[in-house]
């Protein structure tokens, strides 16, 4: 693989990149909630996500589920309800905090919610079609034929996770300081809200578009 080839990938991917998707819905209110580093948490899920789609185009399974109509059936309605969930749970919990003035833990949650925003990030990603369709769509144009094709999967995946980590926190930076200019109960309870509401509405259009 040539470097004019992880460039020409690193062009396409970056408009891909800076359109708002539920990543930067998850950061935007991670550090609204939390903390820049809660937000900077985030990013790490979907870096972790391209390379889970990056190992399974390698491997051929991404292939596999995308050209089972049953099986991306079942990946879009995954998909779609986990964020449904995350958008239900943050707009509970920021009822829930105007009402008593503290955060709350909720009382039902998926086996990974503990581990945060880095796996809120993490299944948004590896559960969003789409992500997996760059894999196998976009991906397979910029490989070299003859070459091995887990390296060069391997080199376009790193390439693609630098740009969405450079993107991402630098978002992170942005809401970071608008909350320093603009941090009160009410601003955070309004973010967190509507942050849930854009997942929700993510995640049906997922479930029901792909």
């Amino acid at each position: 693989m040539q470097w004019h080839q992880v460039l020409g990938f690193v062009a396409t991917v970056i408009p891909l990149t800076l359109i708002p998707g539920t990543s930067l819905t998850l950061v935007t209110q991670q550090v609204i909630a939390g903390s820049r580093a809660d937000g900077a948490l985030v990013t790490l899920g979907p870096a972790g996500g391209f390379l889970v789609h990056a190992a399974c185009a390698a491997v051929g399974l991404s292939a596999l589920v995308m050209s089972s109509a049953q099986a991306l059936t079942v990946v879009k309605l995954l998909g779609g309800g986990y964020l449904v969930w995350l958008g239900v749970t943050m707009w509970r919990a920021a009822g829930r905090e105007a009402e008593t003035g503290i955060r709350r833990r909720t009382r039902w949650c998926l086996p990974w919610a503990r581990l945060g925003g880095f796996a809120q990030g993490l299944w948004s990603n590896v559960l969003n079609p789409k992500a997996a369709s760059v894999y196998l769509t976009l991906v397979p144009q910029f490989l070299t034929p003859g070459r091995p094709i887990a390296p060069q999967v391997a080199a376009l995946a790193l390439a693609h996770i630098a740009v969405v980590l450079v993107w991402l926190l630098f978002w992170t930076t942005v809401v970071a300081a608008a909350r320093t200019a603009i941090d009160t109960p009410r601003f955070r309870r309004r973010m967190s809200r509507l942050a849930g509401a854009v997942l929700v509405a993510w995640g049906v259009r997922t479930a029901a578009v792909g």
